[in-house]
């Protein structure tokens, strides 16, 4: 552990290393990021894998399209096989409702640049052999969408963050900070392996973001949720090709996973908290999503599964920006599902707030404080 760091990141999932990998790129030498656990280990190696630009928020649309560009290039930069597939996203719509602000929000989408479309059942059918249209009354399609492996990009992020100088040290617990007021106006981070003084640091600590932000005296409504997945075994005569598949009235989502099927459904009993168990209470609603919109998938065993934790605000938006204060507090967290698909473009974000440069997109109404003034605005477009 060295004794100071001009930056130092809390948490090193796919957040904290993309903006470790962003900072060290843009010339940032002394980069110190810290992580409880290994690299990853925490919300980021339990998802699902998603990425999308299909949101009802254009500031989520922008942050999905960019991510979605950088994705595409990440064997380029910064170098390493993510195993993207770009099957596209299907959202199934069964209420009247549902058809109406998807209407609205792929008019949205297609302002921003993102090629989704409205599409009939049938047509939604042909994309997604394994399903049943029954009930459908229309879905929402991208192309451009898709799936990709999260634990290969914490890795390229990591491998090249530490190229450019970045340090990166695991097994390592925040365990409190003191922000100095005065002429040095720095932060010291203690931890459970000694001390560190930093003039910045930045949350990037996901699901435990609340309780970072409160040792540095910021509000960070961020709340735990328990979310899980389970992966098929083999589907007999399932197609080669599998989109992302919403059924957005139940929350059913599966996509292809190897030689199966990978799927989760959330669940509104599900209390706050960090439990990581693995439970069955939520097996009968998801057995009665998938008898309605994909009986086929009955057919298949289960192979493995695996919870992970949301990290949900009020609103569903994210938390990005910089805190009051002394010395300088940045955070981005609470994305509420989003976090691995955004991670790419707002390393590039919190980049460009840390260098005092104007971000490409406008993020002002992502900061915590919008709680304070009674102005949030709700992602819709969750699952």
């Amino acid at each position: 552990m060295p004794a100071t760091a001009e930056v130092v990141i809390i948490g090193g999932g796919v957040m904290g290393t993309s903006i470790a990998f962003h900072l060290a790129e843009a010339g940032i030498r002394d980069v110190l990021l810290l992580e409880r656990d290994a690299l990853g280990s925490g919300s980021t190696s339990k998802a699902a894998g998603g990425v999308r630009g299909q949101f009802s928020d254009a500031v989520n649309i922008q942050l999905g399209a960019r991510s979605l560009e950088l994705f595409r290039d990440f064997g380029n930069r910064p170098g390493q096989e993510i195993d993207l597939h770009l099957e596209g996203y299907l959202f199934l719509l069964s209420r009247e409702e549902d058809v109406a602000a998807f209407e609205r929000n792929v008019a949205v989408q297609n302002e921003l640049g993102v090629p989704s479309r409205m599409v009939s059942a049938a047509e939604a059918g042909r994309l997604s052999p394994l399903i049943s249209t029954a009930g459908v009354l229309a879905a929402a399609y991208s192309p451009d969408d898709g799936y990709c492996s999260p634990e290969s990009v914490v890795l390229g992020y990591a491998t090249a963050a530490r190229r450019l100088g970045a340090r990166l040290v695991t097994g390592c617990r925040v365990t409190g900070m003191e922000r100095a007021v005065g002429a040095s106006d720095v932060t010291t981070v203690l931890t459970d392996r000694g001390q560190v003084t930093a003039q910045t640091v930045i949350c990037a600590a996901g699901a435990w973001s609340a309780a970072v932000g409160a040792m540095a005296g910021v509000d960070l409504p961020v709340q735990p949720y328990r979310r899980q997945i389970l992966v098929t075994g083999p589907v007999p005569d399932a197609p080669s090709r599998i989109p992302m598949t919403i059924d957005f009235s139940t929350s059913f989502y599966f996509h292809g996973e190897g030689n199966g099927v990978l799927l989760g459904m959330s669940d509104p009993d599900e209390p706050v908290g960090f439990d990581l168990a693995r439970t069955d209470a939520w097996l009968p609603r998801l057995s009665e999503a998938m008898s309605v919109r994909a009986p086929r998938l009955l057919e298949a065993g289960i192979a493995t599964g695996w919870a992970g934790l949301y990290e949900v605000t009020p609103d569903h938006n994210a938390l990005i920006g910089e805190a009051p204060g002394p010395g300088r507090f940045l955070y981005a967290t609470g994305f509420s599902g989003h976090g691995f698909l955004q991670g790419p473009a707002v390393g590039e974000v919190v980049r460009d707030l840390y260098l005092g440069r104007r971000p490409f997109v406008d993020i002002s109404a992502l900061s915590s404080e919008r709680f304070l003034h009674g102005a949030p605005r709700k992602e819709l477009n969750c699952v």
